[in-house]
């Protein structure tokens, strides 16, 4: 029985297989973005990965900058920066304490600024650094706030 269990083992291994679930593995999959925005509510990871359109924020209205990453590792450093032109307005950085199959991150007002937001055009910012080195540097489409 144990020599059975110990050939398995090694068919597994040399297949690559795993039996860990797949969150779990080391290995599973590449560190990439899935969505980056700016929309006028918190959203949800449920409402993005459904791919409706969401709206977009106005002068008078809530904006949030969201990011949904996925394969992230245990010590990254991500941040999401809602920015005015080259200007940062307001941004939300955490280091994760652990591997993480999937993380949103937001950063924004659901409030409206006095007078309405400045004028100008804006982008969702998302940093993503691994061992102190920048390994995602990536910014959304800019949305006039009419």
């Amino acid at each position: 029985m144990k020599k059975r269990l110990l050939a398995a083992a090694i068919v597994l291994g040399v297949l690559g297989l795993s039996i860990l679930p797949h969150n779990l593995c080391a290995e599973s999959g590449e560190t990439k973005v899935l969505n980056l925005g700016l929309t006028d509510h918190k959203v949800s990871e449920e409402e993005l990965r459904k791919g409706d359109k969401l709206s977009t924020p106005h002068f008078n209205t809530p904006a949030v900058a969201y990011v949904l990453a996925t394969n992230l590792k245990k010590g990254d450093s991500v941040e999401i920066t809602l920015k005015n032109g080259e200007a940062s307005l307001l941004h939300n950085i955490q280091e994760l304490a652990e591997d993480q199959a999937s993380l949103l991150l937001q950063a924004g007002k659901t409030g409206v600024p006095a007078g309405g937001w400045p004028e100008g055009t804006y982008t969702a910012a998302f940093e993503l650094k691994r061992d102190g080195k920048s390994l995602i540097n990536q910014s959304s489409a800019p949305v006039p706030f009419d």
